[in-house]
Order: structure tokens, then C-alpha cells, then sequence
């Protein structure tokens, strides 16, 4: 699964750490889903893009082409 949460994160001027506490994970987890090595639940998704106040569709996608 592809995401923008490091995009979405910097604009903010959010650190990793800032924002892991806000969905209620570590920073560690966050730093895995940035860098595509850990798919996060459904719930985590929307949980992530209520702090970017953005949607599912604008954060996460598929490369169906993988």
C-alpha cells in the first residue's frame, strides 16, 4: 500500500512523534508506514487522516501494479 503521510506530516509541520501520539501508536510504527514497510489497519488509515484532516482516498492507495 503507497501513502502520503510524510507528505501530509511535513506540510504540517508535524514530527513523526507528535503525530504517532495524536493516532496512538509509537514513532517506530509511523517511520515503518512513511516508508511503506508496514500496512496499517483500516482504523489506523482513518485514524492518520482525521489528524491530516484529510480523506482515505487522498493518503492511502494501491499500486495495483506491483
Amino acid at each position: 500500500m503507497q501513502n502520503k503521510v510524510r507528505q501530509f506530516r511535513l506540510a504540517q509541520h508535524l514530527s513523526q512523534k507528535e503525530v504517532a501520539e495524536k493516532v496512538g501508536i509509537t514513532r517506530q510504527t509511523l517511520s515503518l508506514i512513511e516508508k511503506f514497510a508496514y500496512n496499517p489497519s483500516l482504523k489506523l488509515c482513518l485514524n492518520i487522516c482525521y489528524v491530516f484532516g484529510r480523506t482515505l482516498d487522498e493518503v492511502f492507495w494501491e499500486d495495483k501494479q506491483k
